[in-house]
């Protein structure tokens, strides 16, 4: 198995990484030039990709996944599992994100997202855009059986095309 992760040698995701790194797999980091002195300590293994920004990072990363995991965290971890959640719901992408839901790490979230649903700021089949599981082999499990929610999103190929346009018009708009 792979990695592509934010890029740092600290905390788990450094621990994650040296582990991948060890059993075989290719690790790519991604990390913005402002965070290296505070995410990056010792040494990094595999590839550290330096990105301007965390705009740039979270593209970059999302552009070489094949899914989404989030391990137990904090804000940075939640935020970047909300925005892959929502470009799933949006149709931007179509990979699988998955929770690592450790000792019930993620029980709260999980109950907020039921309820957003039951109150209908989440439509239920929207609900299944993400797979939890309180251990890893049955999270990857999960990920590698999961069929896209397409019901209520706009299509990839659509999004793509007016990402195309809109960059067309941004040049455009520059060179003159």
């Amino acid at each position: 198995m792979d990695l592509v992760y934010g890029g740092g040698s600290v905390g788990l995701m450094g621990l994650v990484s040296q582990a991948v790194h060890r059993g075989g797999g290719h690790v790519l980091g991604i990390i913005p030039k402002t965070l290296m002195c505070k995410e990056i300590t010792g040494e990094t293994v595999g590839d550290v990709r330096v990105v301007a920004d965390m705009h740039q990072r979270k593209a970059e990363m999302a552009r070489h996944s094949d899914a989404f995991i989030a391990l137990p965290g904090g804000y940075g971890t939640l935020e970047e599992l909300l925005e892959v959640i929502t470009w799933a719901q949006l149709g931007i992408h179509d990979k699988p994100v998955g929770l690592l839901n450790v000792d019930g790490y993620y029980n709260s979230l999980l109950s907020f997202i039921d309820k957003a649903v039951d109150d209908g700021f989440i439509k239920p089949c929207q609900r299944h855009i993400f797979v939890s599981a309180p251990s890893a082999k049955e999270l990857v499990q999960k990920l590698e059986d999961y069929v896209p929610v397409h019901n209520g999103v706009v299509p990839k190929a659509r999004w793509e095309v007016e990402q195309v346009e809109y960059n067309s018009l941004l040049q455009a708009e520059i060179a003159r």
